[in-house]
């Protein structure tokens, strides 16, 4: 898997992720469950989504 989420991109994921999944334990709901995508996403820099399209947000050298 080539990365394809760049450092700003990753820290909005990690970010997002572990508030959706703190919401979802707050408020006791499944919902938070979703949170896991952006934070899987996020770890490993890699966005199957963004294959299809060709998007990169990694800087290029």
């Amino acid at each position: 898997m080539k990365t394809n989420v760049g450092n700003a991109d990753r820290t909005l994921r990690l970010v997002a992720g572990v508030t959706i999944i703190a919401l979802g334990v707050v408020f006791q709901s499944w919902w938070g469950a979703i949170g896991l995508i952006p934070l899987f996403t996020g770890t490993t820099r890699w966005c199957p989504v963004y294959l299809p399209f060709g998007i990169s947000t990694c800087k290029k050298e």
